[in-house]
């Protein structure tokens, strides 16, 4: 019997990211705050950033995306749903 998947709805994705995130960088967050830009997060805590996403959500996300694209909780929440809902 094949189990079926519901996607975790945005708000709770989001929520979700923010505690994964806020597990690294050792501090509250809003989802929009820039992570690289308010030197919260560094090169070292992206690469840890991108293991946690991979193991928790298994996406892979390129430590380098996190400071060019990648840029809040929020925006990290919406690579992840686009990327697992494609599977």
């Amino acid at each position: 019997m094949t189990s079926i998947q519901h996607p975790v709805p945005a708000a709770a994705l989001v929520e979700q990211v923010r505690a994964l995130v806020e597990s690294v960088v050792m501090r509250r967050l809003d989802a929009d705050t820039p992570l690289i830009e308010s030197a919260l997060v560094d090169s070292v805590l992206a690469v840890e950033i991108a293991l946690r996403v991979e193991t928790t959500f298994g996406v892979q996300v390129p430590p380098t995306e996190l400071g060019e694209h990648l840029a809040s909780v929020a925006a990290l929440a919406a690579y992840i749903a686009d990327n697992t809902t494609h599977r």
